[in-house]
């Protein structure tokens, strides 16, 4: 964080008058922002000791450039084994506002984030919840109000500025969509074994933050964490 001085001042033929100095703080979640190799630019937010992006990846492209896939077909993203990504509903409609659902091979490429930052890991999420409170730190996460999520939305307040939404998510049983509008599910960086890596999520009728792991064919969003 920094601190920024101000004094007016008027110039005239008499001279010159000066107003008092006052002092305003800019954050660094208010003056950073992070780019992908796309062009797509994310608000961050400073929460405790952390700096996360404000929004869910986007991202087309590894940061060395090579292409993700973009796998539209069912049967085949549920079959996949290697990285793909998809848009909600395949529409690119929910780009903008829910970001890109990926697989987890994507992730465990170690290449999805941008340069400087990395997809949150199991433990980096724990810090969050910790620091916000283990059964409120849902609701300080979400969105405000009915207008993304599904009523009640119960204790979501915002007041981190993480601005989650229920974005859903793809299944790996037929490669079906499901859940936007009462749901939210992030991909973390940690392995649970060959089949299943550790994710967390948000509900429109809990305030806390979901657990568990997943299998790494289902498509969920992603949060990074600046290194």
């Amino acid at each position: 964080d920094s601190t920024c001085y101000v004094r007016a001042y008027a110039t005239n033929s008499a001279g010159t008058a000066y107003g008092d100095q006052v002092s305003f703080r800019i954050s660094q979640s208010d003056t950073l922002k992070v780019k992908d190799i796309d062009g797509n630019v994310y608000r961050t937010v400073k929460i405790g000791t952390q700096l996360w992006m404000a929004e869910n990846l986007k991202t087309t492209r590894f940061n060395d450039s090579t292409s993700i896939p973009n796998v539209t077909d069912q049967a085949t993203w549920a079959s996949l084994t290697t990285p793909g990504y998809c848009w909600y509903n395949d529409s690119i409609y929910y780009k903008n506002t829910f970001g890109t659902l990926y697989n987890w091979y994507t992730v465990n490429t170690g290449k999805l984030a941008p340069k400087g930052w990395h997809v949150a890991t199991d433990d980096e999420w724990a810090i969050l919840t910790t620091y916000l409170g283990e059964n409120v730190a849902g609701g300080k996460l979400k969105e405000t109000g009915t207008l993304s999520w599904t009523a009640p939305n119960t204790g979501a307040t915002n007041v981190t500025g993480f601005t989650a939404l229920p974005g859903g998510g793809r299944g790996n049983d037929n490669g079906t969509f499901d859940f936007k509008g009462t749901i939210s599910f992030w991909w973390t960086s940690t392995v649970l074994d060959d089949t299943y890596a550790k994710f967390r999520s948000l509900g429109n009728i809990n305030s806390g933050v979901g657990k568990s792991g997943s299998g790494k064919d289902n498509g969920l969003y992603v949060r990074c964490v600046k290194d």
